[in-house]
């Protein structure tokens, strides 16, 4: 996580960065794609879907990181050219995705059953139309618990986990436990990770001057590396 050991403030630094990898149009869709530059699986993609303000911001910085560990990594302009700029909240239209199935996206931007994804509500919705081979989920959100959770552990085959946090007012402890009770038996494969001290977001946006947030954030992202390792 070496670009994101920064000083001064860190929207800053991260507005100037442009990232290692390219943007580039997949059926015309807009992608960033960061490549490694050691060998890798070829077949393999690790599909990065974003938060709400999309490719920019410290996406790209994270999809470099993936990257240098081996991933070829795909982030898809799913919000159409329309997400929430950086420093607001208020723009609900940025939450529109782009038309068509999620299936029909993923298979336009990446191999189908070699990939994976490591983001919230639509990382779930492409694993129920089975198109991925193993997901990394950090703080859920807009998700329906339990009838989401339900309905991936009766359906899909992707080994999941989980990076879960102590202040998630979209995935907090009651969800969590739910979780945790409804994958017990999960045989593909399931793990949630919990990280003390951190709230939602931390996992993309967390604030890396803040000791455990910071920890937190680095340990994630090895979380979903060595998953990804161990199911891509």
């Amino acid at each position: 996580m070496e670009l994101l050991e920064v000083s001064g403030p860190l929207l800053v630094v991260l507005e100037t960065h442009t990232g290692t990898g390219k943007i580039e149009f997949v059926a015309g869709v807009q992608c960033y794609i960061a490549t490694p530059s050691c060998d890798y699986i070829k077949e393999k993609v690790l599909l990065y879907l974003t938060d709400v303000f999309g490719i920019p911001l410290v996406n790209k910085l994270l999809a470099d990181a993936f990257a240098r560990k081996g991933f070829k990594t795909v982030i898809m302009d799913y919000h159409n050219n329309d997400s929430i700029p950086v420093g607001t909240m208020h723009r609900p239209s940025a939450m529109t995705s782009l038309g068509g199935s999620p299936s029909t996206l993923l298979s336009s931007a990446a191999r189908r059953s070699h990939s994976s994804c490591p983001q919230g509500r639509w990382g779930n919705q492409f694993a129920l139309d089975g198109v991925i081979a193993a997901a990394s989920v950090h703080h859920l959100s807009f998700l329906d618990v339990p009838g989401d959770l339900e309905k991936y552990a009766a359906t899909v085959t992707a080994p999941l986990l989980i990076n879960s946090c102590e202040m998630d007012w979209q995935f907090g402890p009651d969800a969590q436990a739910q979780a945790d009770v409804i994958f017990a038996n999960f045989e593909p494969g399931y793990k949630r990770e919990y990280f003390e001290g951190c709230d939602h977001g931390f996992a993309v946006r967390g604030d890396v001057k803040v000791p455990k947030i910071k920890a937190g954030k680095e340990e994630a992202f090895e979380a979903t590396v060595e998953w990804m390792k161990k199911y891509l």
